[in-house]
């Protein structure tokens, strides 16, 4: 499927490992199904509720979402014999069926913080509401104060939930990871995607792989390709994705005369599709509005792109900034000048030497401190020792 697969890629490396794992999740698509039903995925006991979800549907209905699969999990999860409940967030609203099924089973919860909710609706505005903002802070403290052990995808991530008197020492850093195998550039077809999109020809290539939301800030992307072709800076800019924003980002590069000519949108596709995209790329872009908050981000397709020795180009500061900086891996672009992003995009692009020695670098980061094999076994390690605690 398309979007993030890491509870897929933990669960299965821990089946392999000889542990019994069920994961509880939603069937988003709006395709008639009624009702719970479950599939075995690589060995994992899989059971889908559907809940139509987009990141098209307005903020309530988003909401009325996760309501719906808070509550429907929460009898589901409470059902199923275990000995630790792993839950992760977001929405925060996860922490409820978590909780419910810690204290009906009276095991262990180890929670999971992939974004610092509801700091982020929080700084865009989408909770302008008093009383919605301190209920969700209080859901915040209630989902902490209620786990054995909290898991943050970045430094960031550990330093917010430390912050709201969580205990350092009860927080570990397992950040998204990078699947060596799945997106090793060796193994990848990177002409395959240029050759289902003859429009781009052998142009450089530069990629927006991911959601198209109002955080994202893709709109930025077609200011880019414009200020690019006052330059002749001869590239192709795509972006491969879906989301809210989509209609406003395609009208924006319609607007400034670049739709089909040096800007593309084109669909979702799947992880296994994505590693030839990111093989053809030379650059893959990760992109935000500009927000302090979302420079604590862990988004998937950063580290997708230096598995796949593929550089990457970030407008944030925060601590993937300082990695890119450490291993040569990639180009930090400003925030909200489209015209000295397009600037350095043309430079970094036309030095062939340093492109392939960033390539390198970014394979080598991934190699070093994403590989998801290791960082499979750290989480193996959390979830057991909390589990073997509680069976003695």
């Amino acid at each position: 499927m398309s979007g993030s697969t890491r509870s897929y890629e933990m669960a299965r490396r821990l089946v392999a490992k000889g542990h019994d794992v069920t994961i509880i999740t939603s069937w988003r698509k709006d395709d008639g199904r009624k009702g719970w039903f479950a599939t075995k995925e690589a060995g994992i006991n899989v059971y889908w509720l559907p809940v139509p979800y987009s990141n098209h549907m307005s903020y309530s209905k988003r909401i009325n979402a996760f309501i719906k699969f808070a509550l429907g999990a929460s009898c589901k999860a409470a059902s199923i014999t275990a000995d630790i409940v792993f839950a992760t967030s977001t929405p925060l609203t996860i922490a409820l069926p978590g909780v419910y099924t810690s204290w009906c089973k009276k095991i262990p919860m180890i929670f999971e913080v992939r974004d610092l909710w509801p700091a982020i609706p929080i700084s865009m505005g989408a909770l302008r509401n008093p009383l919605l903002r301190l209920a969700a802070r209080r859901l915040e403290q209630f989902a902490y104060r209620h786990s054995a052990h909290i898991v943050a995808l970045s430094p960031g991530m550990r330093t917010g939930v430390n912050n709201t008197g969580y205990p350092l020492d009860k927080i570990t850093v397992i950040p998204n990871c990078s699947d060596l195998d799945l997106f090793n550039p060796i193994n990848a077809d990177a002409s395959q995607f240029r050759l289902t999109h003859p429009e781009l020809a052998e142009h450089p290539l530069i990629v927006y792989p991911g959601t198209i939301g109002i955080i994202n800030g893709v709109k930025y992307l077609p200011r880019i390709a414009a200020e690019a072709r006052k330059l002749k800076f001869d590239c192709q800019f795509v972006v491969v994705g879906d989301g809210k924003e989509k209609m406003l980002v395609q009208e924006e590069a319609r607007k400034l005369g670049v739709l089909h000519g040096n800007f593309h949108i084109y669909s979702p596709v799947s992880k296994t599709e994505m590693a030839n995209i990111l093989a053809a790329a030379d650059l893959m872009l990760s992109l935000f509005i500009d927000l302090d908050v979302m420079w604590a981000n862990s988004a998937n397709k950063f580290f997708d792109a230096l598995a796949s020795g593929t550089p990457v180009g970030i407008n944030y500061q925060g601590w993937q900034a300082d990695l890119l900086e450490e291993y040569g891996a990639g180009i930090i672009l400003p925030a909200n000048d489209a015209q000295a992003s397009a600037r350095l995009l043309s430079e970094f692009i036309g030095n062939s030497k340093r492109l392939r020695q960033t390539g390198l670098a970014a394979r080598k980061l991934a190699e070093d401190k994403f590989n998801r094999d290791r960082l499979a076994d750290e989480l193996e390690q959390i979830l057991t020792q909390h589990g073997c605690a509680q069976l003695h």
